[in-house]
């Protein structure tokens, strides 16, 4: 056959050539499988969650879940109180994130902001596993009851006729209802503040450790 003849001139077969691309060298003393297996690891997401000194909301989220879950289920099982709950909330959100971001520059401040996300996401747990529990063992009898007899015993300490009128009043459905909510948002406003304050906390000794 001549170089550059499309065909065969005895049997007509075409002439196919195809050209195979040179591989890449690989670097030496380094097997491939190695060099593949970092390459799949170093996603971005792997990158922004290890080496990044700012708090990287999505990963610094699911770790504020996790210890706020933690410390929602051992309040609901009656172990804690639950502003010794919240505040564990935001002691093991900076300490779970720090550990997961070694690159974080944790410090006071930005440990606040951890703990009081870890608070706000422990009060909504705390909530529903209050929720869960009135209405699987019918327990709202209970807390009704509790409340009547706090009302009762401060009115007995007072003989003021308008804080007996006022206790009166709240003793009533819309009363209780009333003090409920009033409740809840003093509870959202405590999971805030004792959440924010325990990571500062630990933001400001984690940060001082960093730096020695």
């Amino acid at each position: 056959m001549e170089d550059g003849r499309p065909f065969c001139p005895q049997c007509g077969a075409p002439q196919i050539r195809v050209a195979t691309p040179e591989l890449a060298p690989v670097a030496a003393g380094v097997p491939s499988a190695d060099i593949f297996a970092s390459d799949s690891a170093l996603t971005p997401d792997t990158l922004n969650t290890s080496l990044s000194p700012a708090i990287v909301w999505p990963s610094a989220l699911r770790t504020s879940a996790i210890a706020a879950l933690i410390a929602a289920m051992i309040m609901s099982l009656g172990l804690m109180v639950p502003l010794l709950a919240v505040l564990g909330a935001g002691f093991l959100a900076v300490s779970f994130y720090h550990r997961k971001n070694p690159a974080w520059n944790v410090n006071a401040r930005s440990g606040a902001r951890l703990g009081a996300v870890s608070g706000i996401l422990f009060f909504g747990m705390a909530a529903v596993f209050e929720t869960i529990a009135v209405a699987v063992f019918h327990s709202g009898g209970q807390i009704r009851q509790k409340m009547l007899e706090a009302l009762q015993q401060a009115a007995s300490r007072s003989n003021d006729p308008q804080v007996q009128a006022t206790l009166d009043r709240l003793k009533t459905p819309e009363g209780i209802a009333l003090m409920l909510v009033f409740g809840l948002i003093m509870l959202f406003v405590v999971s805030i503040a004792a959440g924010g304050l325990a990571g500062a906390l630990t933001g400001a000794i984690l940060g001082r450790r960093k730096r020695i």
